[in-house]
């Protein structure tokens, strides 16, 4: 692709900026398009230039609700946006399905429909759903145990119908997200036991620690959305765990990473804790395979000693951080709230001022 027409749909949330970069230094010449509702657009955490200006055009719009004319002469789809992890989903469910689900079928319909040729889906390890200690390939029972991993699952289903020679989609597994972005969030399992270490010096497990988490960086990930966006090999629909074996760890040895690169750390299992179902062992030999020039390069260490890095740089001393807008859910209450967002996540309408009541001019002097 020389110069190709890109949309990125949720391009103003945590992934979307390692996304649009890596896009716009492999496709110089391309046109590249951010649509997003802009939920999160102001939990900047950068002291960078806005992420945006890579972009070419802006859209502020919602999935469900398609501006007319948008995938006009788009040639590929990075479909990005979603209501992004568990406890929003768990808060606003029917929204999810709507959101995750519904819309996203219904923008590879009319993508397909407007001659666009790739279709890539931000999918989820969360699939899988439990599985203790064996190994999950891409042909294992899918096991979605929240309504986050359900409507990916119900997605992924549906794309594979619309798939063809001629509309190639690509779902990207991704392991669970972790690292630094411009637009930070702290709903993560390590960037939570970081952000935990840096402000409190001490992190607190609350699960038994014995789930298994695989993990990549947000900027290995835009490297696979890279490489998805023109991939030769895999047929006209492919599923494919996204990760790295090495980076299939348990909650506490997580943990215990942290507390390594902060050696006065205190690691503690929550006394309520109990055992956490989600728990899974991911295989990537696939991805791999397919895409040998676009495996993750960033480690666990340098992952953590990036974070503590910038969340020092940013003075980041706040203990209740999981009230604050670096947690998802936390801004979208807040949002509802305050009246901003109705309770299915849409933009309120803004209220019009009153009529304002003018005084006739006073006469002009001769």
């Amino acid at each position: 692709m020389d110069s190709p027409r890109i949309l990125i749909t949720g391009n103003l949330g945590y992934v979307g900026p390692g996304v649009v970069r890596q896009l716009r230094q492999a496709f110089p010449d391309a046109e590249l398009i951010g649509f997003d509702l802009g939920l999160f657009a102001h939990c900047l955490t950068g002291p960078a230039p806005l992420p945006e200006v890579c972009l070419d055009r802006q859209v502020f719009g919602d999935v469900r609700h398609l501006p007319s004319g948008l995938l006009t002469g788009v040639n590929v789809v990075v479909h990005l946006a979603a209501i992004s992890n568990d406890p929003m989903g768990t808060a606003f469910e029917d929204v999810t399905m709507a959101v995750n689900h519904d819309a996203s079928v219904h923008l590879a319909r009319v993508a397909k429909a407007h001659g666009a040729r790739a279709f890539v889906f931000a999918s989820s390890c969360s699939v899988y759903g439990l599985g203790g200690d064996e190994w999950k390939s891409e042909d294992a029972a899918l096991n979605p145990l929240t309504a986050y991993a359900r409507s990916k699952v119900a997605t992924e289903r549906d794309l594979a119908a619309l798939a063809d020679d001629k509309f190639r989609v690509t779902c990207l597994r991704f392991a669970t997200a972790c690292g630094w972005s411009e637009r930070l969030r702290l709903d993560l399992v390590l960037n939570d036991f970081v952000a935990s270490a840096v402000a409190t010096g001490e992190i607190t497990i609350l699960s038994d620690g014995t789930p298994w988490r695989p993990l990549i960086h947000v900027r290995d990930m835009a490297r696979a959305v890279l490489w998805a966006t023109h991939r030769p090999l895999g047929g006209p629909f492919l599923a494919l765990n996204v990760g790295s074996n090495a980076w299939n760890y348990r909650v506490r040895e997580l943990a215990e990473a942290v507390a390594r690169n902060r050696p006065d750390t205190k690691v503690r299992l929550s006394p309520t804790g109990a055992p956490d179902r989600r728990s899974y062992r991911v295989d990537f030999d696939l991805f791999r395979q397919l895409a040998p020039e676009h495996q993750p390069l960033m480690t666990l260490d340098a992952t953590i000693t990036e974070l503590t890095s910038k969340l020092l740089e940013m003075w980041f001393i706040d203990p209740d951080f999981r009230t604050s807008r670096l947690m998802r859910l936390r801004v979208l209450k807040a949002l509802v709230e305050q009246g901003d967002l109705t309770p299915d996540l849409t933009w309120a309408p803004l209220p019009r001022p009153a009529p304002a009541t003018l005084r006739p001019a006073a006469p002009v002097p001769a």
